[in-house]
């Protein structure tokens, strides 16, 4: 059986900033992403990656480089291979696209692999894909699909693989793929639940707990977990988000991963204003402990996400 991953201050970790956005193939340059890394490498022991793009390669590079003290879940994006007409912003591709997808789901997994093994020392997690089995997913896999990836990623690699997914997939339609990875990863948002800041963390623990019992027999991690800090309503009350809201929550969440030894990667270090609708309140763009200009909101200031000497 492969050894359980330890406790460690984790968070998620993109780095585009206004202008640059992995759509456009615009990413962020090497100095950008230094700056970047060595301040979260002051609060935090972990990070996690989403794509084996230019973005990542270029963290590892430096990480490797300069040697940082970061460990980092490493992820493959793997895109659509099915349609999904539940998908509220668009989920329909052609047949052709699909195709083309699977060829480069195929790529972005051998980098995945290489990068492993290349940087060793860095990545401690692996991670074949994100939300591509949720419902509402634009990027819809089937979880047989999946599972053949986690083995053939297993199969070249030494690190834990697992797959991220909110945590109601792994209730129910997940749980051929959860014999297969070695760690189960989920996501869980009170906010997106319409969960008061009051009921959040027993909102949180509920979603943790209800997966962990499923497997007793497995690690179960959190790899997003946060709070919007602004909305313009689209899917969370404006009400219900603010920067106040976000350091309460993440002042109970890191208190009880601390002292449960829970694995939870923060969701997320930097706002990432790409995201979404052009709306400047579209809550996908408002997630980070840090604004997308690099200046710290308030749970910063407060000291909430400091690392403690």
């Amino acid at each position: 059986m492969m050894s359980p991953l330890a406790y460690k201050r984790a968070i998620c970790y993109s780095g585009f900033r206004d202008g640059q956005s992995p759509d456009d193939g615009l990413y962020p340059s090497e100095h950008e992403i230094a700056f970047d890394i060595h301040l979260l490498a002051e609060d935090w022991d972990a990070i996690r990656l989403y794509a084996c793009d230019p973005h990542a390669e270029t963290v590892l590079r430096l990480i490797q480089r300069e040697g940082i003290d970061l460990k980092v879940m490493l992820g493959a994006y793997i895109g659509a291979e099915l349609s999904n007409e539940n998908c509220p912003w668009g989920g329909e591709h052609t047949d052709e696209q699909l195709a083309k997808n699977k060829l480069t789901n195929a790529q972005e997994v051998a980098r995945l692999i290489a990068w492993a093994n290349q940087y060793s020392d860095a990545i401690d997690c692996l991670a074949a894909g994100n939300e591509a089995t949720v419902d509402w997913t634009d990027h819809l896999v089937d979880p047989d699909s999946v599972a053949d990836y986690v083995r053939k990623i297993k199969a070249a690699t030494t690190q834990p693989v697992t797959f991220c997914e909110n945590y109601v997939p792994w209730l129910d339609k997940l749980t051929g793929l959860a014999d297969v990875v070695d760690v189960i990863a989920i996501h869980t948002y009170p906010v997106w639940e319409y969960k008061s800041i009051s009921e959040a963390l027993a909102c949180t623990k509920a979603n943790y707990s209800a997966v962990q019992d499923k497997y007793p027999e497995k690690q179960v991690i959190i790899t997003e977990a946060g709070w919007a800090t602004a909305s313009n309503g689209r899917g969370i009350p404006p009400e219900n988000v603010s920067e106040t809201h976000q350091s309460r929550y993440l002042e109970e969440l890191l208190s009880w991963a601390a002292e449960d030894q829970i694995l939870i990667y923060l969701f997320e270090a930097f706002d990432e204003n790409w995201k979404g609708s052009d709306h400047p309140l579209e809550p996908e763009k408002h997630w980070g402990i840090y604004r997308a200009n690099r200046q710290p909101k308030v749970a910063v200031q407060q000291g909430i996400t400091r690392r403690v000497s």
